[in-house]
């Protein structure tokens, strides 16, 4: 039992201080993780809204259960008028009216905690009574839990990131550790604000000592970032994947990835068929054919008869494509001498590889996957693959902004697979001790990470994906996945995020898959998600332990993404025919410049 001196002590140091007479109700019906209260003030109720933060009395005075209001109701209920009693000794009946409010349990605010003072934790360990006054969070209660929820992340981890809507006195703040470390997605419908969010992001990142993020940027819109213009600085380095135009004279930039840096099954799965009968022979040969020129290729070097004893047709190990297509060719059209006559006759693989040759030399002589097929020389250097890793990994430059905007969409998925498979591999076989952290930032994600219907080459990119979203936060690699339809996206993928910022959704199927992925006691948010402003988010996970709505902050520099203004543009910008030209010809030669 709790002494009444205790009871005024643990009022006095609480940072929430609620007047009986301003309750607005009390607890009528508690579950699992949610409380239904009876309103005793229905002009109280009418000032709040859903989503309003919502106290209720805890099981000790120094106790108070924090929640959120998701939704109001009104009944009847019939009871006896006991001043209705007539001559005959009966009582007419009475009807009443109800007012109710449900609130979804969020976390518990305690007064006296052992040693400590005012704290907030998720989730409750006790229930309220039956009776317990209800409070709605506002005013100065409103500011103090805010900047208590905010206190509880040590500085060095503070990520602000807007302010909340129910106070835009009260910063958000995220803890950026726990952000980044154990994945996160960002969803939210065209307009809402995700390529703000993502350079805000970008933006905060960019002020730390040593960042280390890597944008797969599919559309270029975060270019204007990595350049910088006359009154703000580029917060990162812009590179892109090599299109036709950089064949014959790279551009400052530009990205090739070289057909060996790709292991087997990718390569395969951009050439093979593998409905054809002699999928098989042909995955056999080429697969023989990559792993000798890969040991030619060390065999001729001097000083790697360790890497010689031990590579695989994975390793990445540079070859000539043209030696792998002669040695095809001889399989395709070779004869061999007949065991019982001597006379020649068809080889084993003899007209069982041609179809698989066309396709390889169609895809060599592609300008479109130039940066695969057609890479500058120099890039078959032994030392070229450790320069280009620390590039890539390196914090001197610690934004790497990666346009993939002229890379062939049906190449897409492989492509962006093997970028980030190659980045996570070099720092799986980093010893621990040197390991620096980095997020690999997904954008557009459902482009190339399908939660459906994959072929042959998207189950590639889900493979790495996937294998970093289970495995890469034990070897300091995370993901940033943003899209705008979490519905097409790898469940697989989402499933593994802890961390998710949710702008507004207007497609059911998109509500329902991020419902089902957050915490129960929190889902009742995805209701609101269709009335969420632009710019507005709800950030749940274990970067924020109290989820409620937030106005991001307007990033310095601005993504080149914003929605065009058609009525005002109709009424005041004309069409250029120099322009449309100029357009035409760079489709002709597929380059952007």
């Amino acid at each position: 039992m709790i002494e009444t001196t205790d009871v005024h002590s643990a009022k006095a140091l609480s940072a929430l201080s609620f007047a009986s007479e301003t309750a607005i109700g009390a607890a009528l019906r508690v579950d699992t993780g949610t409380v239904w209260g009876l309103a005793t003030d229905q002009t109280m109720l009418t000032h709040i809204g859903i989503g309003s933060l919502i106290a209720i009395e805890g099981s000790t005075p120094a106790e108070y259960l924090i929640g959120s209001l998701d939704r109001v109701t009104r009944d009847m209920t019939e009871g006896i008028d006991p001043d209705s009693q007539d001559e005959a000794g009966d009582f007419a009946l009475l009807q009443t009216q109800r007012d109710l409010f449900r609130v979804s349990l969020l976390g518990t605010y305690r007064t006296v905690d052992g040693t400590k003072r005012n704290t907030f934790k998720r989730g409750a360990d006790s229930y309220p009574r039956l009776d317990a006054s209800c409070w709605a969070i506002s005013g100065s209660n409103l500011q103090a839990l805010m900047s208590l929820i905010s206190a509880d992340v040590p500085v060095e981890q503070r990520l602000a990131i807007g302010e909340f809507v129910a106070d835009r006195n009260a910063t958000a703040v995220a803890d950026g550790d726990r952000l980044f470390q154990r994945h996160a997605a960002l969803v939210g419908s065209t307009g809402s604000g995700k390529s703000w969010c993502v350079a805000l992001l970008l933006e905060k990142a960019s002020e730390l000592k040593y960042p280390n993020l890597i944008v797969l940027d599919i559309h270029g819109e975060y270019s204007p970032l990595a350049v910088a213009g006359n009154e703000n600085a580029a917060i990162g380095a812009g590179y892109h994947i090599a299109g036709p135009g950089d064949i014959d004279t790279p551009q400052s930039g530009a990205i090739f990835l070289p057909f060996w840096l790709l292991n087997q099954e990718e390569l395969l799965a951009l050439v093979l068929d593998r409905s054809e009968d002699n999928a098989p022979n042909q995955a056999a040969r080429f697969t023989h054919h990559v792993r000798t020129l890969k040991e030619k290729t060390l065999t001729e070097m001097t000083g790697k008869e360790n890497v010689l004893q031990t590579f695989t047709v994975d390793s990445p190990i540079s070859f000539d494509i043209r030696e792998l297509v002669d040695l095809l060719v001889a399989d395709d059209t070779g004869m061999v001498a007949s065991e019982s006559t001597g006379k020649p006759v068809a080889g084993p693989f003899k007209g069982k590889l041609t179809r698989f040759i066309a396709r390889l030399n169609s895809k060599i002589a592609d300008r479109r996957y130039a940066f695969l097929f057609q890479p500058p020389k120099s890039l078959s250097e032994y030392d070229w693959l450790p320069g280009f890793a620390e590039s890539m990994l390196s914090t001197e430059v610690g934004i790497k902004i990666i346009d993939f905007s002229e890379v062939p969409s049906d190449a897409l998925p492989v492509v962006a697979g093997v970028f980030s498979r190659f980045l996570y591999d070099v720092q799986f076989w980093m010893a621990p001790s040197d390991r620096t952290p980095f997020t690999i930032v997904c954008d557009e994600a459902h482009s190339y990470l399908p939660a459906h219907n994959t072929g042959v080459r998207e189950q590639r990119a889900l493979d790495a994906f996937e294998r970093i979203a289970k495995e890469g936060r034990k070897y300091g690699v995370s993901l940033l996945v943003v899209s705008q339809r979490p519905s097409d996206v790898s469940r697989t993928i989402l499933s593994q995020c802890n961390n998710f910022i949710v702008l507004r959704l207007t497609n059911d199927q998109d509500q329902h898959v991020i419902s089902r992925l957050l915490p129960d006691n929190v889902s009742s948010f995805v209701s609101t998600l269709p009335m969420l402003d632009v710019g507005e988010c709800v950030l749940v996970g274990d970067s924020m332990v109290l989820p409620t709505r937030i106005r991001l902050f307007e990033p310095r520099i601005k993504p080149d993404s914003a929605t065009r203004r058609f009525w005002s543009d109709w009424n005041s910008v004309p069409s250029s025919s120099g322009a449309i030209s100029k357009a035409v010809e760079a489709m002709r030669k597929q380059a952007r410049t």
